[in-house]
């Protein structure tokens, strides 16, 4: 045949090639933010992983963690077999072993300790996203010794916002992006909600310049969100309360504030008592059936100030009925913080920020939110039954995260932004910080802490919860004489609001024996000998040192659960392995951490999507499965056999809080047609699969501002069972609460704390937000150490997970010390110059690199870069462990000695936070000699019996393309 050269080629391209035999959705665990994704499987592996255009939380974007969940399904590192240890402990020697004896093991530990003293066991999760099962767990094993995750990460944040406004940023509000006009971002790293947060300001930049916002971000550290800002102010570490106080300071000066938001949905007409030298002083007035008292300035006497068009007074001092006298709350926020003290030109010099540039900003949020209101034409109708045929918005809204929260002084600091919110009359109103259902809550939130000692006996369920909300020093933790009786000291007089714990002091006290010695340390995905520690390298001493006298462990049993080899599998004595996410069922529970946004609630599954290929099993199956072999109430029957026999699964439809609330507000009732509260449908779980894995439910245009005082609102959230009575939540511009442990430091009260811990009480127990220097760097010398050094972790990283995977590797396979390039050049540094970084703690060995978006003051590093050599199967010429360095090894968990000896935890003396970011260092350049490798390093990390051989080259895909997989 001819071949004809004006004939057209019809070339047959397949522009839609089958990549998968099937699409499963589920919920991403890369990190924190649960966003909805779609994993396409071929022939039984995972081939490619999107984003759910459907999800609430990410509306189909996926970000590079979420995409490279491939590599971490793939990981080498995973475990693959029950392990117990044969060697010595932090040897890495261990034997394979079936789950029956691993099982039978754990039991015969726990066993042994719930029958003799509940505490004995500590029970510790990390980054857990099943709270709400594993705190269950503990209270019904009847140990008070659980946290999770929050106490060395956001637990200032959280604890301030829900003792304030009752509720608080990340999960538990949000920016009104839609309307917003000023939005002002605190310490922010990138991998924090980073696709909400990437669409929300994606919003911001794409509106017309008329209707445009500023974006300003505060931060020491210039880097993500920051680098797009429309204007960085680079702070200081830890002075960003003072800053925020400046800030109040100018518009109480200029008269800048809503004083109806301030008197309808605050304590700020309260009246609060003066009575030095009683009882009494700096509590509010109340009448006989405990209601807070306002000034009626109509009638000249004290009315409730639950009152409806009350006009109070918010300036004076009033003589009450009995003799006593008392000022409005507005009254003593004025007196503090119009002093010249929070002057901008006084605080120029501690936060960096220079005085015109704090007014400024001042006069900026104040046209933003008086001079750009909104108005909306929702009707809606309050709690006192008052009809409004609007809603009118501030729109200035904040965010902020574990820069402000990880200080000492974290806590005064984000009330102080909140107080700013307040003022500002922005929170929950169109443009401003709006709450995500189940919030907001009572202030504060109920449950109280459990563990006193009369809620605690041997073989019993605790009387309560292990975490709760402290409203008074009767709600504390601790023996007759004070000492405290859980582990890590929380909810005692060293840590009294620790809403999450202090997870950073766990191994430290049971190591001292301090209040006590504990038996069982059982850990979930808390890789609490690295990145999870201060004071790495002591951390790890402590888990393998042994007591001379009896030559036995000082930490007797330690049980570990994790998908992968990490640094801590090391130190386990039996190690759980678990599935990956794309493996099991887990439950993302309005009970737990909500996915909820501001204007809907909102929960989520997760369903396996492909069956393990290892003896693995999920850490939720094994927990309920020790609950039923050590015959725990909650999870047996009557007749003594399990009560969840489904595991998970089983338990997620079948478990009830409350009468009528399980884990999944979703999909409720017998026949599915019930949301929030219903009774159990056991078809629950496949209704959430067929809808993409998750619920949500809008809510009404009426219910969806001014929640606090919202009365449809306040009763469609009783009958959810977020709050149990339709009641106005008042916001707390001052703490009666904090005000209640001031006075048992002043000798007044049944609980009072001991003598060596009276004046530290007095002192950060204050009812208004105040500022101080973070603990470490007032006690330090500021001539030794006179940089401030902080982690930030970037977008494609979270924690230590990341940096095994192979794709995310090639974005961060090691780290540097950043320096700003003045202060380096200053010192004699350039570019890849090798330095000693040195603490008063002690020195660790990295190289630098210069940059301009960092305060001159600071140093920094991406956190969780570094590895231990041979963890996570990683090679040990690998870059992250030649290369990577963590600050931790310099970071001490304890503070300098008062003059009795005693060392509180380097944490916030409010809530127990870990203060990673108070570290303060000097810079020593290396020597030719000693550049090259970081420093400390520590003896590779023995390969886990049982995992195949580590391959040169860690690749994924070509098997898909009918090639070989190279290695």
């Amino acid at each position: 045949m001819r071949f004809d050269v004006f004939t057209t080629v019809h070339e047959q391209v397949d522009t839609s090639p089958k990549v998968s035999d099937e699409v499963k959705t589920t919920t991403c665990y890369m990190c924190a933010c649960r966003c909805g994704i779609k994993v396409h499987i071929k022939d039984g592996r995972v081939r490619y992983i999107e984003g759910n255009r459907d999800h609430p939380v990410n509306k189909g974007v996926l970000c590079g963690k979420g995409s490279a969940g491939i590599m971490t399904q793939n990981s080498p590192a995973r475990l693959r077999k029950p392990l117990k240890r044969v060697g010595e402990r932090g040897q890495g020697e261990f034997v394979e072993i079936e789950w029956e004896e691993a099982l039978l093991l754990a039991t015969q530990w726990l066993s042994e300790v719930r029958w003799r003293d509940p505490r004995k066991l500590a029970f510790f999760t990390g980054r857990d996203q099943s709270q709400a099962l594993t705190g269950f767990w503990a209270k019904e094993f009847g140990t008070p010794n659980y946290a999770a995750h929050g106490g060395f990460c956001s637990v200032n944040m959280a604890a301030a916002g829900l003792y304030s406004i009752g509720g608080s940023f990340w999960e538990f509000g949000e920016p009104d992006w839609d309307h917003t006009r000023y939005f002002v971002m605190f310490g922010v790293a990138e991998d924090h909600a980073s696709n909400p947060i990437k669409i929300g300001l994606g919003k911001l930049k794409g509106r017309p310049a008329d209707h445009g916002a500023k974006f300003l971000s505060i931060n020491p550290v210039r880097t993500g969100y920051s680098a797009i800002a429309d204007e960085w102010l680079g702070i200081r570490p830890g002075s960003d309360g003072l800053f925020v106080l400046a800030l109040i300071h100018e518009l109480l000066k200029a008269d800048k504030i809503d004083v109806d938001y301030l008197v309808r949905y605050t304590n700020a007409s309260w009246l609060v008592i003066r009575a030095p030298g009683t009882a009494q002083d700096g509590l509010f007035a109340r009448n006989s059936e405990g209601q807070p008292l306002a000034w009626n300035k109509q009638a000249n006497a004290p009315v409730t100030a639950y009152q409806a068009d009350l006009d109070p007074g918010l300036i004076g001092e009033f003589t009450l009925p009995d003799g006593r006298h008392a000022v409005p709350a507005f009254q003593l926020m004025a007196e503090r913080y119009l002093d010249p003290r929070y002057c901008p030109d006084a605080v120029a010099e501690e936060t960096g920020i220079p005085a015109d540039t704090t007014r400024r900003i001042a006069a900026e949020l104040a046209h933003a939110a008086f001079e750009q209101e909104i108005r909306l034409d929702i009707p809606w109708t309050d709690w006192l039954g008052r009809h409004h045929d609007h809603v009118i918005g501030r729109p200035v809204s904040m965010h902020a995260m574990r820069g402000i929260s990880a200080h000492s002084n974290g806590f005064h600091t984000c009330r102080s932004i909140h107080l700013l919110q307040m003022l500002l009359g922005s929170i929950d109103c169109p443009g401003g910080f709006r709450h995500k259902p189940p919030y907001p809550k009572p202030v504060p939130p109920a449950p109280l802490p459990a563990g006193h000692a009369l809620e605690m006996n041997p073989g019993e369920a605790l009387g309560g919860m292990p975490l709760g909300f402290p409203t008074g020093p009767e709600n504390l933790l601790v023996d007759p004489d004070g000492t405290a009786r859980r582990i890590d000291k929380a909810f005692s007089w060293e840590a009294p609001l620790a809403a999450h714990g202090l997870m950073h002091m766990v191994i430290a006290n049971a190591w001292a024996g301090d209040p006590y010695p504990i038996d069982v340390l059982f850990l979930y995905m808390a890789n609490m000998s690295w990145n999870s520690a201060m004071n790495s390298s002591g951390t790890m001493k402590m888990l393998s040192d042994k007591d001379p006298a009896t030559g036995q462990y000082k930490i007797p049993h330690i049980i570990y659960s994790d998908a992968y080899a990490s640094e801590m599998v090391s130190y386990a004595d039996l190690v759980f392995p678990d599935t990956t996410y794309l493996e099991r069922h887990d439950c993302i529970s309005l009970l737990d951490r909500p996915i909820s946004d501001a204007d809907g609630c909102a929960d989520a599954i997760r369903q396996p999507v492909i069956q393990p290929d290892r003896d693995v099993r999920p850490f939720q199956d094994v927990l309920i499965d020790l609950g039923a072999r050590l015959g725990l109430k909650g999870f047996t029957t009557p007749e003594g056999e399990p009560r969840y026999p489904g595991f998970y699964a089983d338990y997620i439809v079948n478990h009830e809080r409350r009468p009528g609330i399980g884990p999944l507000a979703g999909w409720r009732g017998a026949d599915g047609d019930k949301i929030g509260r219903g009774e159990v449908n056991p078809n629950q779980l496949e209704m959430y699969k067929a809808n993409g894995c998750f619920w949500r439910h809008e809510l009404e245009p009426n219910q969806r501002y001014y929640r606090f005082a919202n009365a449809d609102y306040l009763r469609w959230a009783t009958q959810m069972g977020f709050i149990d009575r339709p009641e106005p939540i008042q916001m707390q511009i001052y703490s009666e609460v904090l005000q209640k442990f001031r006075l048992a430091a002043a000798g007044y009260g049944r609980m009072q704390p001991p003598d060596a811990h009276r004046e530290r009480i007095a002192t950060y127990f204050d009812p208004l937000p105040f500022w101080y220097r973070p603990l470490e760097q007032e006690a330090g010398n500021e001539a030794a150490f006179p940089l401030y050094a902080i982690t930030q972790r970037p977008m494609a990283m979270y924690h230590s997970w990341g940096s095994q995977n192979a794709w995310l590797r090639q974005i961060h396979g090691h780290n540097k010390l950043f320096v700003n390039r003045r202060t380096g050049e200053a010192l004699g540094l350039a570019d890849e110059d090798w330095v000693w970084i040195v603490s008063a703690h002690g020195r660790v060995k990295a190289p630098i690199k210069l940059m301009e978006g960092v305060d001159e003051r600071t140093v920094w590093t991406w956190n969780a870069i570094g590895k231990r050599k041979g963890a996570w199967d990683l090679s040990p010429k690998a870059p992250e462990s030649e290369q990577g360095f963590l600050l931790n090894h310099v970071i001490s968990e304890l503070l300098p000695p008062k003059p009795d000896g005693h060392r509180y935890s380097n944490s916030d003396p409010v809530t127990g936070q870990a203060a990673w970011y108070d570290l303060k260092v000097r810079l020593e350049k290396c020597t030719p000699a000693e550049s090259g490798r970081t420093e400390p390093q520590f003896p590779a990390a023995k390969p886990i019996p049982g995992a195949p051989k580590r391959p040169k080259r860690l690749r994924y895909g070509a098997a898909f393309r009918g090639r070989k997989e190279k290695v």
